[in-house]
């Protein structure tokens, strides 16, 4: 297709999905405005995250013309940040924004909705929910608690974490306290590691103080924000515990089914946009605040050596079958899981990952 003809294309489809998006008040007869409440797993002003979830509620009163206004609360304000899942499912408020593996307690093949180590990234992640079934499972899962949850937000591959003394192997880790949640936290324990749950504005102190010997974060632009250089010495990479964390967004169903059809339509792409303009900020500013942590703090970015990344890959194996063992919807998920994932590595071992390869050669 000559470009000319490409652009005029996208500009009719985008003409054409805009006077759709006007005209659809009169065509559901939107004479009725909703105004449903948001609440957040996160603390106020929480850059991307927090920022992304009002940016996603001013997308969808600005498209809505007003008819569908998110109030957004930050964690604390309205509930305690992990009550989320309770007060959506409850219907106390409509929508919520959090982590699936937040919920392990109640659902732990949640964690697969959010991060699995040594699992997909976040391209990876996307294309399971968005092209492989991953969603449609996901909502199947949901559906007792009355909610229908969508992707909407990734970090990216995350660091491995800060670390108060240098990690040469697996011996290292034993005996160390180390915040860490989900289904890393119980890797990791089998190579000796304490693994403590802690909130992030909890992290820092304990660092310092030595209450903890390490821990995990987010990435170089949060944990610059955060000050753990000042805390500990050694940075390590990669992130194998959450090498693809997806976000959520979940909705009540019942409030869901309230509103027209337009409107769901609306909400559920605007929480893709939303989950593009995530990942890409992570994508934008990482990099920089890295550099900074190097070259303004002297940071030490290492490695995790080979052997310690084979131990804890020999782990996360033995973890995965752990809990299969323990829950039958656990292992539905993880065989879902895991066959997409081999598709995908296999495709990524000729193109992603082959190009990536190329370049460096």
């Amino acid at each position: 297709m000559k470009r000319r003809d490409f652009i005029t294309r996208i500009g009719a489809v985008t003409l054409a999905t805009g006077g759709a998006l006007a005209a659809a008040p009169a065509v559901h007869g939107a004479g009725r405005r909703f105004r449903w409440k948001l609440v957040t797993t996160w603390p106020p002003n929480f850059p991307i995250f927090q920022e992304g979830v009002k940016h996603f509620a001013r997308q969808v009163r600005r498209m809505s013309g007003g008819r569908l206004t998110i109030q957004v609360f930050a964690g604390g304000e309205l509930i305690p940040p992990l009550q989320t899942f309770e007060a959506v499912s409850q219907g106390s408020v409509e929508m919520g924004h959090g982590a699936a593996y937040y919920w392990a307690g109640k659902i732990p093949a949640a964690q697969f909705f959010t991060a699995v180590p040594f699992g997909l990234n976040a391209q990876g992640m996307n294309a399971w929910f968005y092209s492989g079934g991953g969603l449609e499972l996901w909502r199947e899962v949901y559906a007792p608690h009355r909610l229908v949850p969508f992707p909407m937000g990734n970090t990216g591959v995350q660091m491995g974490g800060w670390f108060r003394k240098e990690i040469r192997s697996v011996a290292d880790l034993q005996g160390l306290k180390m915040r860490i949640p989900g289904l890393g936290g119980k890797v990791i324990a089998k190579a000796g590691v304490n693994p403590v749950l802690l909130a992030g504005g909890e992290i820092y102190t304990a660092l310092e103080r030595g209450t903890i010997d390490a821990t995990e974060w987010v990435g170089p632009y949060h944990d610059l924000r955060l000050g753990l250089y000042r805390a500990a010495k050694y940075y390590y990479y990669p992130g194998w515990h959450e090498p693809g964390p997806t976000l959520e967004l979940i909705v009540n169903k019942e409030a869901w089914e309230k509103l027209p059809k337009d409107l769901r339509l609306l909400v559920e792409n605007t929480a893709m946009a939303t989950n593009l303009w995530m990942l890409s900020e992570f994508e934008a500013r990482n990099l920089e605040a890295l550099q900074t942590l190097k070259d303004k703090y002297r940071v030490q970015v290492r490695a995790f050596p080979a052997e310690v990344l084979q131990g804890l890959r020999r782990f996360t194996a033995q973890t995965l079958e752990e809990e299969a063992g323990k829950d039958a919807l656990f292992r539905r998920v993880w065989e879902h899981y895991r066959a997409f994932q081999a598709t995908h590595d296999a495709w990524s071992a000729i193109s992603e990952s082959a190009y990536a390869q190329a370049r460096k050669t």
